[in-house]
């Protein structure tokens, strides 16, 4: 795997899902492709290549798809979603025959474990760019109706080794610092924030960012959180009516209300924890265990790969 395929010091989705890929795939056969991570920097002209989108069609990074030579290039055009799939047709015109559809995977949490704490324990796990500025004053408002409520945030361009770009987020993670019932911990290794997700209760991730998939969803919701996030971009494909939604706006202030009162219905509905609920848990969790595990995955590619040859 050469370094312009993998940075070797960024830890996000991406990068987690190409190492996944290459611990899985049978080394001879990967040994025959260049497998490419949305950008183009250098291309193999031994190997046959594969362009795996991740990212939103953009004019700096995807304007030369819209060449049939330069597509010609590629052995295989991979998307992460159907929804990805339908932007890159329409805005670089890339032709559907020309792509296909792989979508993320993780490693599944296993069957559903009944939270039995008498906390409601909310996370939040993606970038601060992501939606963090609505989350914490609602969570604050949040706070005062409901006693047993709390919140963990994973939260830091750093895992990009990007930490310049946390400046402008730097008062919002003071401010999550200074509420007693808020724990903010920056940005942690995977295992870290898996094992904090099998203790939490609510993904709450009030999204402004059009998402192509969601990693981080798919691994709250494969360990039996319920995901309140709003309609917007691959989120309705990705959660698979598993969360509760609610109708994006791109008003800030009217996203906030929409946000408090889908995140105070669901605190309700855990407290409750009703047998339903807990059926409608379990039947979630398995089915992001079936759907979106590596083992899954890793036979749609193995088959896609020797297909190309």
């Amino acid at each position: 795997m050469e370094a312009n395929e993998l940075s070797v010091r960024a830890r996000g989705g991406t990068e987690l899902m190409l190492q996944a890929l290459h611990a899985r795939l049978d080394p001879q056969l990967a040994r025959q492709f260049q497998i490419i991570p949305s950008r183009v920097r250098w291309l193999d002209p031994d190997r046959k290549r594969i362009l795996w989108l991740h990212d939103k069609p953009s004019r700096e990074e995807a304007s030369f798809l819209e060449h049939a030579e330069n597509r010609a290039a590629f052995a295989g055009i991979v998307c992460v979603s159907h929804y990805q799939a339908a932007l890159y047709q329409m805005i670089p015109n890339v032709p559907y025959a020309e792509m296909t559809v792989l979508q993320n995977a993780i490693e599944p949490f296993g069957a559903y474990r009944p939270r039995r704490s008498e906390r409601i324990r909310l996370i939040y796990h993606t970038t601060p760019n992501r939606g963090l500025e609505i989350l914490v004053p609602v969570f604050e408002y949040l706070a005062a109706r409901h006693a047993d409520i709390e919140l963990d945030v994973f939260s830091s361009f750093s895992i990009y080794d990007w930490t310049e770009r946390d400046a402008p987020y730097r008062p919002l993670f003071e401010r999550c610092r200074a509420h007693p019932r808020i724990r903010y911990h920056g940005a942690q290794p995977n295992a870290v924030v898996r094992d904090m997700l099998g203790e939490s209760d609510i993904f709450a991730y009030p999204n402004i960012e059009r998402e192509t998939s969601c990693i981080a969803a798919i691994e709250a919701m494969s360990a039996g959180c319920l995901t309140v996030c709003a309609a917007y971009g691959g989120l309705p494909e990705t959660c698979a009516n598993y969360a509760q939604l609610y109708p994006f706006t791109e008003n800030i202030q009217v996203h906030a209300q929409r946000f408090a009162a889908a995140l105070d219905s669901a605190i309700v509905s855990v407290r409750r924890r009703s047998a339903d609920d807990e059926r409608l848990r379990a039947q979630q969790v398995e089915y992001f265990t079936r759907f979106y595990s590596w083992d899954r995955r890793i036979g749609e590619w193995d088959a896609y790969l020797r297909g190309l040859l």
